[in-house]
């Protein structure tokens, strides 16, 4: 592992502070985790049609509009770097989330053994992803399920510079709750923060005990400029 990911991924983040926003609002922010160079770097890999396995215009599948391309094996160094790093940083987080919503699923201490269960499965496409938008584009609320084995959390760092680069085009999640209205949550990022968030659900203690709540997430309206955001999904495909 390079010594810049291990650095960022493991002694510039509080990880105590980030398990606590995860338990208390589904999302953790890990600030300055890619440096400015870095993100231009990453940025510009949109335009190398070699390193990505398949490329999704939203409009055409009604999922906003927008455009996105899947990273193919094997993913560039730096981005390999951060999956396994920030990994076991979550691994236990995820297991006492499954524990205290009753399910039995547990998640290995390291990210090669989790992708080794996802491949016998028949899940051998990578997931991580580069996503662009230009003016007008926006990402529908959603989830990134894939397959039978989901990590329930996952990374996305942002590329560009929010006022400089592009506006608008917030990071949004929502939360559905049982009973209740749903709750809308607006993470504010810079260049190179990354937002670590439930992928599709996370328990909340209730005056009966623990219950479960739905998450999604997407991006608000872009009203000028481009966007780039890097997405570090920590189960692979079918």
């Amino acid at each position: 592992m390079s010594a810049r990911a291990e650095v960022a991924a493991t002694l510039a983040v509080n990880w105590d502070e980030v398990a606590a926003d995860l338990d208390a609002r589904g999302s953790g922010v890990l600030q300055a985790l890619v440096s400015p160079d870095e993100c231009r770097s990453l940025a510009a890999l949109y335009q190398d049609d070699s390193v990505f396995r398949s490329r999704i215009v939203m409009g055409r599948h009604g999922f906003g509009r927008g455009e996105y391309q899947y990273f193919s094996y094997p993913l560039p160094e730096l981005i390999a770097d951060l999956r396994t790093a920030v990994y076991p940083h979550l691994a236990p987080i995820a297991n006492r989330w499954n524990e205290a919503m009753g399910i039995g699923v547990r998640y290995p201490a390291e990210h090669a053994d989790f992708l080794a269960r996802c491949h016998e499965a028949g899940q051998v496409k990578p997931t991580p992803l580069l996503l662009q938008y230009v003016a007008e584009d926006f990402n529908c609320l959603h989830q990134d399920l894939y397959g039978e084995h989901v990590f329930p959390l996952q990374l996305a760092i942002l590329l560009s510079e929010p006022g400089r680069d592009f506006a608008g085009g917030e990071f949004v999640m929502t939360e559905q709750r049982p009973r209740m209205q749903s709750r809308a949550e607006v993470v504010p990022l810079r260049q190179g923060d990354g937002v670590v968030f439930a992928v599709s659900h996370r328990p909340v203690q209730g005056t009966r005990g623990v219950y479960r709540v739905n998450l999604r997430h997407g991006v608000s309206r872009i009203r000028s400029g481009r966007r780039h955001t890097l997405g570090i999904i920590f189960h692979d495909a079918q």
